[in-house]
């Protein structure tokens, strides 16, 4: 693919009628004071305000200025999605719309992909202008992703991310996955993956499209790209091992239950009084359960016409 401009600039948005022209004015100016050449990607996640209009305004004043709407709201991740497989640039950069990430970031952020070699470069909003009910979840969150994927990032969640256009076409983002690209772009092999401290500015128009339910469907997400990353194109690797090593010790456990009560039980109990009995016969039941799930798995995957996409590189 050729890459036409410099830098992609894609910035997923909803209801934001009061920034975007601000917006788009400092990323022009940004652009210009370094002479690149850009196009900026605004992606309308189904705005009920007058966020559309702005943009075709936007678009007839500046040919750099590129728009897509969907029909109704989808999530940050689907709006990032579809931005990303429309850029066409060497390098993309990618930012919330409402004020809060500095476009002034963006040289040093291009440099570092271009010159510098990073995959990816993530924010890292180091002095924020949160409220302690969203900055101390994050940081939880935060800790428990970098345990998870082994990532030394300290902010996986800021929007204003660098990425090389190789990323960018190489990934798929949805449900609330967002929030750790740099945990798939890792899975998809990119391992050069860096981190800025950048500049955090407070709200200045609007409220927050973010409730507390993120909290609960973050940590279901993440759990869901370390699985289909592990285990996508193998889940019998784990079902299979995992129930079979349920059933071995519940089968253990009935053999050791008959032995005593043949020939070492001097009391005549029987063996549906002991608790023992249960906890076998669970085990055991959990067991088939977990083997033939993952045998079903295995069939589905074997069947997914997408299973012998691999990541390549390079050729010659």
């Amino acid at each position: 693919m050729e890459h036409l401009v410099d830098i992609s600039v894609v910035v997923p948005l909803l209801n934001e009628e009061e920034s975007l022209p601000e917006l788009l004015e400092w990323i022009d100016r940004v652009m210009k004071a370094n002479n690149f050449t850009y196009e900026a990607l605004l992606i309308d996640d189904g705005s009920t305000d007058r966020s559309w209009e702005i943009i075709e305004e936007l678009r007839e004043k500046n040919p750099s200025v590129r728009g897509m709407k969907f029909r109704r709201n989808y999530g940050k991740s689907a709006a990032l999605n579809a931005g990303f497989s429309a850029v066409n640039s060497r390098v993309v950069i990618t930012m919330d719309a409402d004020l809060q990430d500095s476009p002034d970031e963006i040289p040093e952020l291009y440099n570092m992909i271009v010159n510098e070699g990073y995959d990816l470069v993530s924010g890292w909003k180091k002095k924020r202008y949160d409220p302690i009910t969203k900055t101390i979840p994050t940081k939880f969150y935060n800790w428990t992703t970098r345990k998870m994927s082994g990532i030394k990032l300290h902010d996986f969640n800021c929007g204003l991310k660098a990425y090389r256009h190789a990323v960018v076409s190489n990934i798929e983002v949805y449900g609330e996955m967002h929030r750790y690209i740099p945990v798939i772009a890792k899975w998809a092999g990119f391992k050069k993956i860096g981190e800025k401290t950048v500049q955090h500015q407070a709200r200045k128009y609007g409220v927050t499209k973010f409730g507390l339910s993120r909290f609960i469907r973050g940590p279901l997400d993440l759990l869901s790209i370390v699985f289909v990353s592990r285990f996508g194109k193998r889940p019998m690797h784990l079902f299979g091992v995992l129930g079979g090593c349920m059933f071995f010790i519940g089968f253990c456990l009935t053999l050791w239950l008959g032995i005593d009560k043949l020939f070492l039980d001097d009391q005549g109990r029987l063996i549906t009084d002991r608790p023992e009995f249960y906890i076998a016969l669970v085990m055991m039941i959990l067991g088939t359960q977990f083997f033939l799930a993952g045998f079903l798995a295995e069939l589905v995957s074997r069947n997914n016409p997408r299973r012998n996409n691999y990541q390549i590189e390079k050729r010659i």
